[in-house]
């Protein structure tokens, strides 16, 4: 069950076709068995993965575009128009090449009947799409499962282990190993958060899935949505606060919905996913990885004593808990609220206090019949017109100045924390590296910080600058026989040139210069 609108003031509950879609299943279109593949053909096409000739795959019913899976021939010469119109198909779709074809992209443009999919088992364990699912995983890294098997382990055999995923997923008798637990610091507190981590095997499969099945939910994602979406990220949400923000409205529903990924029910959950998908083993499949045993530091929990919650880590959870939060989002926007949502952090800005009062209002009617809870202390309303008014989303903190009541960007405390906490295990006074070897390692942290907090004001960038250089003489003052922290007179001993001659990456001077680039394109 869950809720969406008809119309201003109705509210639906969670079970009622998608909106703006109404999907019926057919039980009289549902396709026959697909035939499975002989071992040495499918030795054969998982080795043709590595030279990128497998596309597409095997098993679909013929003249069912919900279900083709036949390889496209490319054409010996093929007009450029063409080729860029299929290129934009894919990219339309945020689809991945060798998993979705052409015919199934036309399908999903044009819909299939009922707006339902079936057989799509065979997309999943297609060799191609298993092989390219494996890449994804190897790329990403991570740490191993309960069966201790690491990414480097799986890779030396990887055509063997794919095989047999590919046997088990073909015959259904595919079962996920249990999800690891472990619990991690929450900061800025001294509560843990738990973390799920699948195996290695687990992880391949569920980006198998999440490759076949996102593109049919994606098209029907609102545009307030930004997490963990093909193209869009934190940089776009953030512009669109800031834009919103700007255009006068400043009354902001901080939203927070007490751990929601270990909240989200089960059967709600399998409902809206039935609604766009009919293949009942790939609803097995998905219903499997909510329901895996859970080894957790303090014993075993069996699947009969959870139906909530998406386990943090596992590779499809964020792209279920987009589905189960697309009718919010809809909600919202029927409505005519402005709401900028990234997974679970949400806020929602409106033009009067009034109007923030009835936003949250329908919050809490929505949240509880969707089986989910706002925090009561985390969840308020901001008015950003005073002077000194803040709010924080997603690591940085929106504040109106009081001079000339400025909307600026600051990076909140917590990010901050989170950076000196990556900072300070490589410049510890008693360190063996050379300067020049510290700063080398410091580089790429901090200039990915930079990447991401580019936006904040300079001052804080100044601040952090000063605070690394402040270890760095720590280090040369243990060396040079001083004992305590750095004094005044380290800063002549050692100014900020001297680290800049060892290669310190500066986020002062490069937001300096960013900012230099962009006055100059502007005024060319």
């Amino acid at each position: 069950m869950r809720a969406t609108v008809a119309s201003p003031g109705e509210v639906r509950v969670v079970g009622d076709s998608m909106v703006g879609k109404g999907g019926v299943v057919n039980t009289g279109d549902l396709s026959g068995q697909e035939s499975a593949s002989s071992p040495a053909e499918v030795r054969t096409a998982i080795v043709a993965v590595k030279s990128g000739n497998s596309d597409g795959a095997k098993g679909g019913r013929e003249g069912d575009p919900s279900s083709d899976g036949h390889r496209e021939a490319p054409s010996a010469s093929v007009p450029a128009t063409d080729m860029q119109a299929e290129a934009s198909l894919w990219h339309r779709h945020k689809a991945q090449r060798g998993v979705w074809s052409e015919k199934m992209l036309t399908a999903l443009e044009q819909g299939v009947k009922g707006n339902v999919w079936f057989s799509l088992i065979d997309k999943i364990y297609a060799e191609r799409t298993l092989g390219l699912a494996w890449e994804k995983v190897q790329s990403n890294a991570g740490a191993c499962g309960v069966d201790g098997i690491s990414i480097g382990h799986f890779g030396k055999d990887s055509q063997t282990r794919l095989l047999d995923v590919k046997e088990h997923l073909s015959k259904g008798t595919y079962e996920p190993k249990p999800v690891k637990r472990v619990m991690i610091p929450k900061l800025g507190s001294s509560e843990k958060r738990p973390l799920g981590i699948p195996t290695v095997r687990d992880r391949v499969v569920q980006t198998a899935v999440r490759m076949v099945i996102e593109p049919i939910f994606e098209r029907e994602f609102a545009e307030q949505s930004y997490g963990f979406r093909p193209g869009r990220g934190c940089k776009d949400a953030l512009r669109s606060v800031d834009e919103l923000l700007q255009s006068g409205l400043t009354h902001v529903v901080d939203v927070d919905i007490k751990a929601y990924f270990d909240s989200v029910p089960h059967e709600r959950l399998m409902a809206l996913v039935r609604e766009r998908i009919a293949d009942s083993r790939v609803l097995a499949l998905i219903e499997s990885f909510l329901k895996q045993r859970v080894m957790d530091p303090l014993g075993w929990i069996d699947p009969e004593e959870h139906d909530e919650g998406t386990p943090q880590g596992g590779v499809i959870s964020p792209l279920l808990a987009n589905i189960y939060l697309n009718p919010l989002d809809h909600l919202m926007s029927q409505l005519g609220h402005e709401m900028v949502r990234y997974a679970d952090d949400m806020v929602i800005l409106c033009p009067s206090a009034e109007a923030a009062q009835s936003v949250l209002a329908t919050l809490r009617e929505w949240t509880t019949e969707a089986g989910l809870t706002l925090h009561p202390e985390k969840t308020k309303i901001v008015d950003m017109g005073p002077p000194k008014a803040h709010f924080d989303f997603l690591g940085y903190r929106f504040w109106r100045s009081q001079k000339g009541g400025t909307l600026r960007r600051f990076i909140r405390p917590k990010s901050i924390q989170k950076f000196k906490a990556s900072i300070k295990p490589l410049t510890k006074r008693a360190n063996g590296r050379s300067l020049e070897a510290i700063a080398k390692l410091l580089r790429p942290k901090l200039a990915g910080f930079y990447g991401y907090f580019k936006h904040a004001s300079a001052s804080a960038m100044e601040v952090l600058d000063g605070w690394v250089r402040g270890r760095l003489r720590g280090i040369l003052r243990k060396r040079a026989g001083l004992r305590g922290r750095g004094r005044g007179g380290d800063h002549q001993k050692w100014p900020n040139h001297y680290f800049t001659k060892l290669g310190l990456y500066s986020l002062a001077t490069a937001q300096a210069k960013d900012k230099k680039s962009l006055r100059e394109a502007v005024n060319s």
